[in-house]
């Protein structure tokens, strides 16, 4: 009988896992841009009417982009990183899942702004924890969750009084989440870059 000799390397999994590069910018920055997108329509700065212009975006960077980086986040240990960029992520995806079967959303009548609302609400609920989570992260980081909790707030209030004003406002709280969301991304990246901080995190 013979025997396999042949010896093997262990495999070193922390160096693999320092070479992976910090997802965090792309899933900043593809939540910062279709965010900006659509906040642009809810605010009433761009009709209604131009709003399947941010469905390809929704699928495509919001929602896969953004769930890559959570994937990432997780081989890197970043348990944060990776609930939050898994979960909006797929939170992108359902939107537009949603904006596609608007027809069978239709029938329900004046239900659907109900539906609507409490989808928002469960939205805000969990950003409003994931805050609390953030306030041990950085402070451009909590200023995205804190701006991202009351637009979803706000957003569903819209949708549970149906006032086009209220929208509106959460569309302009959106259209500042997206800027810090941005605003992180860009500390990140830059940092990386130029291999030292240009603008501060504001580490906590």
């Amino acid at each position: 009988m013979s025997h396999d000799t042949t010896t093997h390397a262990p495999v070193d999994t922390v160096s693999t896992v320092s070479r992976i590069a910090d997802p965090a910018p792309l899933g900043l920055a593809a939540f910062a841009l279709t965010t900006f997108m659509l906040s642009m329509v809810n605010s009433g700065i761009l009709p209604a009417t131009v709003e399947p212009v941010v469905f390809g975006l929704a699928l495509a960077y919001g929602g896969i982009g953004q769930f890559a980086a959570g994937m990432w986040e997780f081989a890197k240990g970043n348990t944060f990183g990776a609930t939050a960029f898994t979960s909006y992520g797929a939170f992108w995806i359902s939107f537009w899942w949603l904006t596609a079967h608007t027809p069978q959303l239709d029938a329900a009548g004046a239900d659907a702004a109900k539906g609507v609302g409490t989808y928002l609400l469960a939205w805000a609920i969990f950003t409003a924890y994931m805050t609390v989570a953030a306030t041990k992260v950085s402070g451009a980081v909590l200023a995205v969750f804190g701006l991202l909790t009351l637009t979803f707030l706000v957003l569903a209030i819209g949708e549970y009084t149906t006032s086009e004003t209220i929208q509106h406002v959460g569309g302009y709280v959106g259209l500042l989440t997206a800027l810090a969301a941005w605003y992180a991304s860009f500390c990140a990246l830059t940092a990386f870059s130029h291999g030292k901080a240009l603008v501060p995190m504001a580490p906590r």
